[in-house]
């Protein structure tokens, strides 16, 4: 279901933000309350209408794609003919307007066109478009208009396409091959789509639709479709639908319950009747693939008529950062298929090689310098560190701000990391090395005393070069970071007398939770008559 309406509460004072959004989609209204410092309250009702096909105004679009037609697929290894080239473009003129253009391209294909997507107000998004294209030397033109409209209780919309006999795309490179004039390689002459869904709330919501197709041939087909849809207890659901086709005069349909189980799996039980009244039952069960990783599968069975027994088909898949792999089958008695599927991907960066299981928007690379640190992105985990201190986040949304924090309790007590959240968006169809600096905690408590071996009074500056200042505390305690071999310092009291020592670290490195010292830094006497300051009444640094 699609949301129309957002309700927002703000119960407090200066600018606020809202972090986690709805997604809306289609037509609706914006309610805004304010009230003001005496109580007085203000409504604001504004009418919207948000779409996913429009941009906002000046963001744009493309994608673009280059290599050789695949023939024969299934049945040829390495099969491949001409050189071809595809690529779109769309741009956000206004909030309410976005142009489109798309262009294909081959040793015997040329085809472009330009379109565009408008929002007419609060009334929905009417689109429309029209390509140019020569194949084998022949012209044709193609056409295409349709219209969408959504809001909380129904949605409407319609799609026409029409086409000269001679318009051609990528598609049909290759398999016209020798047989130019044969319609059956031609795209459909015409096509209408038009569709309807109302929501009945507790009742559930019922769809029609109607599709009119002609092909190259000039044969006509006509579809009637009807749908019904409610859920039932938990996330289960009840689907029905009956189809009928114009031209043969016959009806099929088909009734599915779809049960889940969990958070990932699911089983689908449906029954069908064919134009001949055959019925044929099917059972479906499946485990989603979680979000980190992991197994999914999925295996169904039909019975059909004729010799050739039960349809049946099984998948297994598996994936983790570095690979995605799966195998299965599918098929009867004469005709079993069996498959499988290895895919992934390398990234070099800083001067690593780093596998993963696919990338196709963007990604990150994490560098913590330690291993085995949890690191999430949007507040899920995306895996640990490897024993370089590397994680590669391969699945992220290009241009989105995202959130990518490292877990510091994975880390011991000696070390450290100045930033443990950050922010960044990174450009589509690249990568970004992400640094959380994580290093060996160089910082120690010393205690400073006098040369009477008293604690130096408190409130007293610290400082070191190229340090920022520090203040003595109780017991003459001062917290110092970035220790190193060598650590002279100087200090003033609250009186004004100063003072010199230096703490030395053998190994250069201080060990983690210690407290150094005494460390004695020699004070000069207060000067005669002077009042003794607010820190030496607490008997020079010690609790009352």
């Amino acid at each position: 279901p699609r949301l129309s309406e957002i309700e927002l509460g703000v119960k407090m004072q200066w600018p606020w933000s809202m972090t986690n959004v709805p997604f809306v989609n289609g037509a609706g209204d914006a309610v805004i309350t304010t009230t003001d410092a005496v109580g007085r309250r203000v409504t604001t009702t504004m009418p919207f209408y948000v779409s996913s096909n429009l941009l906002k105004s000046g963001l744009s679009d493309y994608a673009f794609s280059a290599g050789a037609i695949r023939e024969n697929y299934g049945i040829k290894n390495f099969d491949y003919g001409e050189a071809a080239a595809s690529g779109s473009y769309r741009y956000g003129m206004t909030d309410w307007l976005t142009l489109e253009s798309h262009a294909e391209g081959s040793e015997t294909l040329a085809m472009g066109g330009l379109g565009g997507q408008l929002r007419v107000g609060s009334w929905g998004v009417v689109n429309g478009a029209v390509a140019q294209s020569q194949l084998d030397g022949e012209s044709g033109r193609q056409y295409s208009w349709g219209y969408q409209y959504n809001n909380r209780w129904f949605n409407i919309g319609t799609q026409q396409t029409q086409r000269s006999s001679d318009f051609g795309n990528l598609a049909l490179v290759g398999s016209r091959a020798g047989s130019q004039a044969d319609s059956r390689y031609a795209l459909s002459r015409r096509s209408a789509q038009y569709s309807a869904s109302v929501s009945l709330n507790r009742f559930g919501s019922v769809g029609a639709a109607f599709i009119d197709i002609t092909d190259g041939q000039g044969d006509r087909t006509r579809l009637w479709n009807l749908s019904w849809s409610k859920n039932l207890w938990g996330n289960s659901s009840l689907y029905v639908s009956a189809s009928r086709d114009q031209q043969e005069k016959s009806w099929t349909g088909a009734i599915s319950l779809v049960i889940p189980f969990g958070e990932q799996g699911s089983v689908a039980l449906s029954n069908e009747r064919d134009q001949r009244g055959r019925d044929s039952q099917r059972v479906y069960a499946s485990r989603a693939m979680p979000s980190d990783g992991g197994f999914a599968w999925d295996a169904s069975w039909a019975n059909q008529s004729g010799d050739s027994g039960d349809y049946r088909q099984g998948s297994l898949r598996y994936r983790n950062n570095q690979i995605d792999t799966s195998a299965g089958f599918y098929g009867d008695d004469d005709n079993l298929t069996q498959w499988a599927d290895l895919s992934g991907a390398l990234v070099l960066m800083d001067n690593s090689v780093f596998a993963a299981n696919e990338i196709n928007d963007a990604f990150v690379l994490v560098k913590t310098n330690y291993p085995d640190v949890n690191v999430r992105y949007e507040n899920q985990s995306m895996g640990r560190t490897n024993q370089q201190g590397y994680l590669l986040v391969p699945a992220i949304s290009s241009y989105y701000p995202a959130k990518y924090d490292i877990d510091t309790l994975d880390l011991p007590a000696d070390m450290t990391t100045p930033r443990v959240e950050q922010r960044f968006a990174v450009k589509r169809q690249s990568g970004y090395l992400l640094n959380f600096p994580v290093e060996k905690l160089r910082s120690a408590s010393v205690i400073l005393v006098d040369a009477q071996g008293q604690p130096l009074p408190v409130s007293s500056l610290v400082q070191r070069p190229d340090h920022p200042t520090g203040y003595v505390g109780w017991d003459g305690i001062v917290w110092m970071e970035d220790l190193t071999a060598s650590n002279p310092m100087q200090v003033v009291t609250p009186d004004g007398r100063q003072c010199e020592t230096e703490l030395r670290i053998a190994s250069g490195q201080p060990q983690a939770l210690k407290t150094y010292g005494p460390l004695t830094c020699a004070l000069p006497a207060p000067a005669a008559g002077s009042a003794p300051s607010p820190a030496e009444s607490f008997t020079s640094g010690n609790r009352p």
